[in-house]
């Protein structure tokens, strides 16, 4: 499947902002399950001045802000072509070692009710592929999808202290159960078609295991399945703070408004 990709960040300052420096991952590789055709990123009020892989293999850039500037727009996309893998990924690319997603984070870090969610999971690990996905519903029961309850910050406990959260809290309870259970996982952004025809108002996170003969498996704990050809895999890492879509800073301005806008279309 041909998936159309645009997604237009845009900061509005007030007064405008005297300088500022902005790192983005919004660029999709071409791998398993995904060819990207053609992608680009355009930039109005700053200057990319540097594009590299980090450490887990994902693109990214780093822009300096214009001088005085009242708006900060950032627009990536283009064309991907999928296929549905069943989730399966396999071998990646990318600097870091299998024991690096085996350790807690800030986001990540395990208490009673990740613990709580990890020793529910009955399926023996002679079936891990059915194992995660028990976990994934375990993360689903206890954490219901509800917008505007959590923010970035937000960690696994917390979320499934409040029992509610979005994909955000959905990815990082499983990695963080996931990891309790000596399975390496890692947390995952990207983009969703919604197949009904509506649109997602930011990126997409969904989380993958690392499997024994297997590889990565990735799960979509929010909608309870494992990635097909409506998905595109943007950027991996230990959990959100290192796959941040847009991350940075400004100076000078009083108030930031931040407008965020994205379309996937066959």
């Amino acid at each position: 499947m041909k998936l159309t990709v645009e997604h237009r960040t845009v900061y509005k300052y007030d007064p405008p902002s005297r300088s500022g420096l902005t790192r983005i991952r919004k660029t999709p590789k071409s791998g398993r399950g995904q060819e990207v055709i053609r992608w680009n990123t355009a930039v109005s009020g700053g200057t990319v001045q540097a594009r590299y892989e980090d450490q887990y293999g994902n693109i990214a850039e780093l822009i300096v802000h214009d001088r005085d500037i009242e708006e900060f727009e950032i627009v990536s996309g283009g064309e991907v072509m999928t296929r549905d893998t069943c989730g399966m990924i396999g071998e990646t690319d990318g600097f870091a070692p299998l024991w690096l997603f085996l350790k807690p984070t800030r986001l990540t870090f395990p208490g009673k009710g990740v613990a709580e969610i990890a020793d529910s999971v009955r399926v023996p690990f002679s079936d891990p592929v059915a194992a995660m996905h028990e976990l994934a519903a375990a993360v689903s029961e206890r954490i219901r999808y509800e917008k505007g309850r959590t923010d970035a910050r937000a960690t696994a406990e917390f979320a499934i202290a409040a029992g509610q959260g979005v994909c955000q809290d959905h990815a990082h309870a499983f990695v963080a159960a996931a990891r309790c259970l000596g399975v390496p996982a890692r947390y995952v952004s990207g983009y969703l078609r919604m197949t009904d025809g509506s649109q997602l108002e930011a990126s997409h996170a969904w989380a993958e295991a690392h499997l024994d003969g297997l590889g990565w498996l990735g799960l979509d704990v929010s909608n309870g399945i494992s990635p097909d050809e409506n998905y595109i895999r943007m950027a991996v890492g230990r959990d959100y703070d290192d796959v941040a879509p847009v991350k940075g800073f400004s100076q000078g301005a009083e108030s930031e408004e931040m407008v965020v806008s994205l379309s996937i279309d066959v």
